[in-house]
């Protein structure tokens, strides 16, 4: 995603927050090299369901190499003509890909001011695309920070309906392994972010 401005005053909650769905983004998009999984080995979380995710996450990443990352990645999103999963909005939510899902969220970035970046091909409606966006949103990467009214409009639309089925699905795969810890964080999170919009909600 393209950025159109720097923009401030955001809370120390919501900028860990943006940090994890930042994060997840990153780790979706491609597969890690040798920093990130430095970077991911020395992440320490809590006692919450969250941190222990985090914990757990952390031991794996300990133990891979950019290689084994990298066929992991591969098995798990591209494969030969097509990886164990399709992380897409429009295949969970209709078993087709580029259908209503990515056209209604493509409307939605319009109105963020959100627009994809030229070097990206795939559809909008990937799963790391959709972290770096709500990251994006509550930080203001895209102009100002989104409000809650809209951070909470864009969630449960555009990633509530099926992210936690993808990350149960992720973590279930085959060949998954440093993505089973990848996918545990994502189910909590998103777990987490869907009570705190429903509390929020009135």
């Amino acid at each position: 995603m393209t950025a159109t401005a720097q923009a401030p005053q955001v809370s120390a909650e919501d900028r860990l927050r943006a940090d994890l769905y930042n994060y997840l983004g990153v780790m979706l998009a491609r597969p890690a090299d040798q920093m990130l999984l430095d970077q991911t080995a020395e992440l320490s979380g809590d006692d919450s369901d969250l941190g222990q995710a985090i914990n757990g996450l952390a031991r794996v990443a300990k133990a891979m190499t950019p290689k084994k990352v990298q066929t992991e990645f591969n098995a798990l999103f591209i494969g030969l003509g097509r990886g164990e999963l399709l992380p897409y909005a429009s295949y969970y939510l209709t078993g087709f890909l580029n259908e209503k899902p990515l056209a209604a969220l493509r409307t939605d970035m319009s109105a963020q001011r959100i627009s994809r970046a030229e070097n990206v091909f795939e559809p909008e409606d990937n799963i790391a695309s959709l972290m770096e966006m709500m990251g994006g949103m509550i930080v203001g990467r895209f102009g100002a920070p989104a409000s809650d009214a809209a951070q909470r409009s864009f969630f449960n639309k555009h990633i509530a309906p099926w992210a936690g089925h993808f990350f149960a699905d992720l973590k279930g795969a085959k060949n998954s392994v440093l993505y089973a810890g990848v996918a545990d964080v994502g189910h909590v999170f998103m777990d987490i972010e869907k009570e705190a919009f429903r509390m929020t909600a009135g």
